[in-house]
């Protein structure tokens, strides 16, 4: 489809590195940012009054055209269009915007077919290699704008997720901070429990709600095709805990097999979790339960307070039901998922990449804006009703529609933070979109760990 460009007026105020903005539409939660209603969308992004300064730099490129596509649609289709308005304000370039369920399918279909559009935004590093490795020339390298946009506001991780063999082609767009638990902040202070700082505290008090007669956890991996993907999360954020950052670099890349002994020993460490039935699964059944409870459903026992914790990403917020406050002192919050100790803060992360399929000067510009501060900024200021957030280090926390948001920002941003991408959108799409996804679900119906790893061990395809 083609886009619909928005305009707006009001009073200018600093947003991004030098770029004016002023919103003139309502803003997400209270004035402070705090919270926000679960669901998302509902209402327009906000209008923006544009300084045209800090798009100098690109030139006159009026009478161009620059085609995305991507898997990105209503309801957030129209926030991220909106966030578009400057750079087609400033320099003549017109977007067009291309929203589809069927992306991961049809753009290789369409580079197969020389349709390839100018820039896809590609939601797994996994799908990046695929087409670098398939179509080599149809995709092309990132300006040196671009590249230098990432050295200066991402941390060095993002660049490599962006990176085949040694050739820099996508910068990230948005990002997801998945090592979150989310509980309801008015039940814990009624039972006087505290928010875990260490993995064995976390332990302590599922324990402790067990022996105060309640089960501590609830959980669902069902997602239609995709069933299984939210215990992969579960699995990888545990490998980051125990077997650490470096372990995990092996076992994503297969330089260990995906049996080792020390992927076995984290699988068994979400077991004392997941497939304990003393702790899951509370409000919706056994622990096999978890294997056909809906993803999106999965936390709602903690509303009714059958439920104390439920392990998901940031984006969860937006899957509570409408008028769900989302707040530190509202209906439900979330806080980090904690590491083994408190020296490290390992963080599961996941996100798009923008890359390109034609080098011409629009596209190049359009490229470089959006690894940009002030298109993140832009992006914060016209997504109103929150449930966005970037690892762009230039992005203003205050931009950010609610105090969650804000949170997970300075999670990404946390120079302490050790950032590894969703392990399964690495593999190969065999065995991280195959064999992890219905190993997953063998294992919560009874499979054995060394069963389920044995089998997707066997699954890996002997070319990666």
């Amino acid at each position: 489809m083609t886009r619909i460009r928005r305009r707006g007026t009001g009073a200018a105020i600093a947003g991004g590195l030098g770029l004016a903005l002023a919103l003139t539409a309502c803003s997400g939660g209270d004035s402070g940012g705090g919270g926000t209603d679960g669901g998302g969308g509902g209402e327009d992004p906000a209008a923006l009054e544009i300084d045209c300064a800090p798009y100098e730099e690109f030139g006159d490129l009026e009478g161009t055209t620059v085609s995305v596509y991507t898997s990105i649609v209503e309801p957030e289709q129209e926030t991220q269009e909106a966030s578009y308005d400057p750079f087609e304000e400033c320099t003549g370039v017109t977007v067009e915007y291309e929203g589809s369920r069927e992306f991961e399918a049809q753009l290789l279909v369409r580079i197969q077919a020389g349709n390839a559009p100018d820039i896809a935004y590609l939601p797994q590093p996994g799908l990046l290699r695929t087409i670098v490795g398939d179509f080599p020339d149809a995709i092309v390298p990132a300006p040196d704008a671009t590249a230098a946009n990432v050295d200066e506001y991402f941390n060095e991780a993002w660049k490599e997720y962006g990176t085949v063999d040694g050739t820099f082609y996508a910068a990230p767009l948005g990002s997801n901070a998945k090592s979150y638990v989310w509980y309801s902040p008015s039940m814990f202070e009624d039972a006087g429990y505290e928010v875990p700082e260490t993995w064995d505290d976390l332990i302590a008090l599922s324990d402790q709600i067990v022996d105060d007669g309640a089960m501590p956890w609830c959980a669902g991996v069902e997602s239609g095709d995709a069933t299984g993907w939210p215990g992969t999360d579960f699995i990888e954020d545990v490998v980051l805990r125990t077997a650490g950052p470096e372990v995990y670099d092996q076992w994503v890349n297969h330089e260990i097999p995906f049996n080792d002994p020390q992927i076995v020993e984290a699988w068994d460490t979400a077991g004392e979790i997941l497939k304990n039935d003393e702790y899951v699964n509370a409000g919706l059944g056994g622990v096999d339960s978890i294997a056909t409870t809906t993803w999106t459903d999965a936390g709602y026992p903690i509303l009714d307070g059958t439920c104390w914790m439920h392990r998901a990403a940031n984006f969860y917020a937006t899957q509570w039901p409408e008028g769900t406050e989302v707040a530190p002192d509202g209906d439900v919050y979330a806080f980090y998922l904690p590491n083994v100790d408190t020296e490290t803060k390992p963080v599961l992360v996941g996100g798009e990449f923008v890359a390109a399929f034609d080098d011409r000067p629009e596209v190049q510009a359009f490229q470089t804006y959006l690894a940009s501060a002030d298109w993140a900024n832009t992006k914060a200021q016209t997504t109103p009703m929150g449930g966005w957030v970037s690892a762009n280090t230039g992005l203003d926390p205050e931009n950010l529609a609610t105090e969650f948001d804000q949170q997970s920002a300075e999670i990404l941003a946390d120079e302490s933070a050790v950032i590894r991408f969703d392990g399964s959108d690495l593999m190969p799409g065999e065995v991280g979109a195959g064999t992890f996804w219905t190993g997953i679900v063998n294992w919560l119906t009874g499979s054995s760990t060394e069963e389920v790893t044995d089998q997707i061990e066997q699954s890996w395809p002997a070319s990666s």
